[in-house]
């Protein structure tokens, strides 16, 4: 026998728009009565799950909480009630501020309950009166004086790695857990590992804790591609005997045999030149170096773990960096989130780097770090291009400079916040416009360009849409001479 069921809606307070049910026939459970009606959320399995959310409350350090939000609606305050989560401090009204989930456009959205004190997502101010405002995976939303993270990637799902070292990798922000994971993966494989981030965002340490797990008896040696000499780096990678070339008075082993039965970390391997590649590939190919003079190759125990800022498949278009190289390099490949991507890990990174300004100083005792609800909002909107090192330039300001730093803090010179659109419902930033790709000129065309543009390498690279490391290739390639002051 089957029931027809009743049209209903599940509303959401004034937060999200109501979630719709379908009208559908169902079969009648047993021990159910036919005066029950049946409800279904359209378009979702009863036992599917919404999509992965959170929110990280991260200042101040005395209210520091994940919250799930996997509910339908979860009002912040001091006095939430019922599936609500409580938040005491002072500057929050008792109910202050509601998330809840939109079935019709899947995504979670805030809104203010008339609080005192107000409320403001992404620097941007929101009023009770204005319609709920869709939450994008990293906003910071602030109640009072308190400040939250928004997390709704899939990073949210993973599961911690605790063999993975939190002074490594430490943080507990959703991207933070899932890279740790990745690693812990990772380092269990003889296999390489390429790692992709911005600088500054600590890839040598991953590299340290994955040679770590990995058990390998050797050293690890880490060698900067890009601070490697044109003119010799083939011998400071794999080695020459002695008499090879001209001030060679004595054999040198080379870098891949100083690691020979550990690991050896190739940061900026995207600046290695074309000619070189060849011969990295065949040592990843061949397990064994070739060093310049001698006439017989030696067999070498490596671990290769790479890193890269550079966009490798566009170089492969590009032609500057060659497809099987790639293909050896990544068997694993490991993207690192930037500072901004992780912005539920920003305080406590300011609260580690304090720490350790002081421990370096030898100073008897570290004094209290002192933040503002006003600076903290200023640092988890800043983009942070220079990720960690900005970060910790910042911090050394701060201890370094009379007061308590806040100041310096709360002004965060140069900062790029985030600007909030004037449209609560517009989504991302716009894109830059991409860059208009010349084509290789002839010598004479670089020549003209260069005298052009005053011999500026970045001015000549802006305008072939280039990378600057492409012109100087060009310019070796021609044997023209950098002019450049």
């Amino acid at each position: 026998m089957t029931a027809a069921v009743t049209l209903a809606s599940f509303g959401v307070h004034s937060c999200t728009r109501s979630v719709g049910f379908a009208i559908t026939r169902v079969a009648m459970a047993p021990g159910k009565s036919m005066d029950e009606t049946v409800q279904r959320p359209m378009g979702r399995g009863a036992d599917e799950r919404l999509p992965s959310a959170q929110l990280r409350v991260v200042f101040p350090e005395s209210l520091v909480a994940t919250v799930s939000l996997q509910q339908r609606e979860v009002v912040l305050g001091r006095r939430p009630g019922d599936g609500g989560h409580k938040i005491d401090d002072p500057t929050v009204s008792r109910r202050h501020f509601v998330i809840g989930y939109d079935s019709g456009t899947g995504q979670h959205h805030g809104g203010d309950l008339g609080s005192r004190n107000g409320s403001r997502i992404e620097g941007r101010d929101v009023r009770a009166e204005d319609p709920p405002t869709p939450l994008s995976d990293g906003d910071v939303i602030r109640v009072g004086d308190v400040l939250t993270v928004y997390e709704s990637s899939g990073a949210v799902d993973a599961e911690d790695a605790p063999d993975v070292s939190s002074d490594a990798i430490p943080g507990d922000a959703a991207k933070t857990v899932q890279l740790r994971g990745a690693v812990a993966t990772a380092a269990r494989d003889p296999s390489s590992i390429l790692l992709i981030g911005e600088t500054g965002t600590g890839k040598e340490y991953i590299a340290g804790e994955v040679h770590r797990l990995s058990g390998r008896s050797g050293p690890m040696v880490a060698v900067n591609c890009a601070a490697l000499s044109p003119q010799l780096i083939e011998s400071q990678l794999f080695g020459h005997a002695k008499g090879a070339f001209t001030g060679a008075h004595s054999a040198h082993q080379g870098l891949f045999r100083a690691a020979d039965g550990g690991t050896i970390f190739l940061d900026e391997v995207g600046e290695l030149p074309r000619e070189l590649q060849p011969k990295l590939l065949r040592v990843l190919q061949e397990r064994e170096v070739h060093p310049v003079g001698e006439t017989r190759p030696v067999a070498i125990d490596v671990r290769v773990i790479s890193a890269t800022l550079c966009d490798l498949t566009q170089m492969i278009d590009d032609g500057s960096f060659r497809l099987d190289l790639y293909a050896r390099l990544s068997p694993w490949e490991i993207p690192v989130p930037a500072l901004r991507e992780r912005r539920a890990d920003l305080v406590q990174w300011i609260a580690r780097l304090h720490q350790q300004w002081h421990e370096n100083r030898d100073r008897e005792a570290t004094p209290p770090l002192r933040l503002e609800a006003d600076a903290v909002e200023r640092l988890l909107l800043d983009d942070w291009t220079e990720n960690l090192r900005g970060l910790f330039r910042l911090v050394h300001r701060s201890c370094s400079e009379p007061g308590s730093g806040i100041d310096i803090l709360r002004s965060r010179s140069g900062t790029r916040k985030r600007e909030a659109p004037d449209d609560p419902v517009a989504a991302a930033p716009p894109k830059a416009a991409p860059k208009v790709k010349r084509p290789k000129p002839s010598k004479e065309e670089l020549e003209q360009t260069l005298q052009e543009h005053g011999g500026s390498i970045r001015a000549t690279a802006k305008h072939y849409g280039r990378d600057r490391r492409q012109i100087y290739r060009w310019m070796e390639q021609y044997g023209l001479r950098d002019t450049e002051a």
